[in-house]
């Protein structure tokens, strides 16, 4: 590689040394998240990986990607990149064990205006952080300096993730009932979703976002900046328990776009609001932007990340099960009769 230098190149704004240098930087994060599936080395042009199936019959490979989004303004803005990486993992992740899944593996891409090899190595880091709480490996990725389509300082992240998942063990819905039990799992935050309104409502700069909020107990940048939760080791233990008919990732779209999602032609939801305790943030992004209930509903997580579905009489297992991982759960709803909609009152 000490061979591989352009000075014309360079002159034009990329710096290929520079890339070599991130991949050195980020190689030890890298590693770290590897496992037994992993058979290639970090650096080739294809990331291997032996899928493991002896103990799966007819196993199904489930996949999903996603990017961070405006969320990555804040990062800019405080130049906080630490935990940018964990939200890009989460979203690909948490959307994959919806059918049930066990990620596997995970690629990220990242594009940027400029490559500072430090900067690379702290997300990175983020990504492999996350990778490790979902028990999937970092196998490859992607860094691309972009000169003149991203302002310096300025860059893309998004993810891509693969899962296995049994045949005859895939959620798919045609196993809920009416009068089955809705379990909401709390939120770390706002998660990765709805930035376009909060910059908009809180006229996003560095100076508002250094300021601090009795309410939040912090500042509003780090309340926002907080990282999105990964929910897949806790989902993966309630499965191996309990009979799990349905699960939603609460992504963009907020409940009314995502709770649908899991259920069956023939029913519907009901949602009580007032079942769980809603985070501050969203108290404080409603009354300073004076957004209506619905479409805060219809924006956010308001406090629930992932919901999941269970028989009634399997409701309190099911949240001890949770409560036991470290997760926080609620009895937020139950399965009615009607057409994929929800009703929240």
């Amino acid at each position: 590689m000490e061979k591989s230098f352009s000075e014309s190149y360079k002159q034009a704004g990329v710096d290929v040394t520079a890339g070599y240098q991130s991949v050195e930087l980020i190689k030890e994060a890298v590693k770290s998240t590897y496992n037994e599936g992993v058979i290639s080395d970090l650096g080739g042009f294809g990331g291997l990986y032996a899928l493991d199936t002896k103990e799966i019959k007819e196993p199904i490979l489930v996949s999903g990607t996603d990017g961070v989004g405006t969320k990555l303004k804040l990062a800019f803005l405080m130049d906080k990149h630490d935990t940018i990486g964990q939200d890009c993992v989460a979203m690909c992740v948490n959307d994959i064990i919806c059918c049930g899944a066990k990620p596997l593996f995970f690629l990220d891409y990242m594009a940027l205006g400029k490559n500072v090899p430090e900067v690379v190595a702290t997300i990175v880091k983020g990504v492999a952080d996350g990778c490790k709480m979902a028990g999937c490996s970092l196998v490859g990725g992607e860094t691309a300096e972009m000169p003149g389509f991203y302002k310096q300082g300025e860059y893309d992240l998004a993810g891509f993730s693969v899962g296995v998942v049994e045949k005859s063990k895939i959620i798919d819905s045609q196993a809920i009932d009416i009068g089955d039990q809705v379990i909401g799992i709390t939120s770390s935050g706002v998660h990765s979703n709805g930035f376009s309104l909060v910059r908009k409502i809180f006229d996003v700069n560095e100076e508002n976002l250094s300021k601090y909020y009795e309410e939040l107990g912090m500042t509003l940048g780090e309340c926002l900046l907080t990282p999105t939760k990964i929910y897949v080791k806790a989902i993966l233990n309630l499965l191996e328990k309990v009979q799990v008919k349905g699960i939603s990732h609460i992504t963009g779209g907020g409940f009314y776009e995502n709770m649908p999602r899991m259920l069956r032609e023939g029913v519907a939801l009901k949602i009580k609001k007032d079942s769980y305790p809603i985070l501050p943030i969203f108290k404080l992004i409603q009354k300073v932007g004076n957004i209506p209930e619905r479409d805060m509903y219809n924006t956010f997580n308001m406090g629930i990340g992932m919901s999941i579905i269970v028989k009634k009489e399997e409701t309190e297992k099911a949240i001890k099960i949770l409560e036991e991982q470290g997760e926080k759960a609620y009895l937020i709803g139950e399965v009615v009769e009607g057409n994929k909609d929800i009703e929240i009152k």
